[in-house]
């Protein structure tokens, strides 16, 4: 691997790390507080190894939605609030701990919104994020919109310049990977449209649509964005210098490992609804990864390698 790879692979996984780090230590605070347990910062302190800056934050801020109670330096939910979130809630928290900037409004009302088990129009998958201040009202029409099942219409803007989506049913705004799409059925057909890409919303508030419990489904079991129903079962080969990271973590959205290889590597597979959901992570990990099959998939990837390399391979 060029060093420059390694060394941006180095930084992601110092990041990666360092996420995880704070989503524990935030998740078990969380817990032991629903649970009526009394906290003691200097004592956190010790047990997680941070300063005592550290631990304050974490109670008065990154948990400030909970309105902590502070008796004596002890911290503790207030007996109202105690054991109001389930354990469902506690994981969904896990999913955003200590997480900035996800959201366009602030993370507290993130925060509260995603542990409302009632509030089904969010959905975080990954850990990075845009910014997307300044779009905060087309967010929150979107979001209402999906609550409420009213169809909505805004103009979007693609390559080949801007058109207008009519009338479609909202059914998810999805954080995949840090960017935001809104999951809508378009006459009958599952679409994801990037959010930062909508203007213009109109919401038919004087309408509503039943949501198709298939769609719904749909998106609670889909890995990604690519909503196309038809899946395509890809098998990679990933050279032993790699294959640690892949065991380690699913860097491909529901990757399985199939077979050890004698000299360290590894058989994986996917299933993907388009060719840009593997062809970016086999890219990156170039010359360790290699598309075993479709064949097909293999020879595009070479010849996007061949144009970018001006040899028109």
């Amino acid at each position: 691997m060029p060093a420059n790879s390694w060394s941006q692979t180095v930084f992601m996984a110092q990041k990666i790390s360092t996420r995880e780090t704070i989503a524990y230590r935030l998740t078990e605070l969380l817990r032991r507080l629903n649970s009526g347990e009394k906290l003691d910062p200097l004592a956190l302190t010790q047990e997680f190894g941070v300063n005592l800056r550290t631990i304050q934050r974490d109670l008065n801020e990154r948990l400030g939605f909970l309105d902590l109670q502070k008796n004596n330096g002890l911290y503790q939910v207030s007996s109202s609030r105690l054991g109001l979130l389930t354990p469902r809630d506690v994981e969904r928290f896990a999913s955003v701990a200590g997480l900035q900037g996800l959201h366009p409004r602030l993370s507290t009302e993130l925060l509260r919104d995603l542990l409302d088990s009632r509030l089904q129009s969010l959905q975080i998958r990954g850990h990075q994020y845009e910014n997307l201040t300044g779009l905060e009202e087309s967010f929150s029409q979107l979001q209402q919109a999906i609550e409420r099942c009213q169809p909505v219409s805004f103009r979007y803007r693609k390559t080949d310049g801007e058109k207008r989506v009519e009338a479609i049913q909202p059914y998810k705004l999805i954080n995949q990977d840090g960017i935001w799409y809104l999951a809508a059925s378009d006459g009958g057909a599952l679409k994801s449209y990037s959010f930062t890409k909508i203007s213009a919303v109109l919401v038919a508030s004087d309408t509503t649509f039943e949501p198709d419990p298939a769609i719904v489904q749909t998106l609670e079991r889909e890995d990604s964005i690519w909503l196309n129903l038809k899946k395509t079962e890809v098998v990679l080969q990933i050279e032993g210098e790699a294959a640690d990271y892949f065991r380690r973590r699913k860097l491909i959205d529901g990757q399985k490992i199939e077979k050890e290889l004698a000299d360290g590597g590894l058989l994986i597979s996917c299933l993907i609804a388009h060719p840009n959901q593997i062809l970016p992570t086999v890219r990156y990990w170039l010359p360790h990864a290699r598309i075993i099959s479709p064949a097909r998939l293999q020879t595009e990837l070479e010849q996007q390698l061949g144009r970018y390399l001006g040899t028109n391979a």
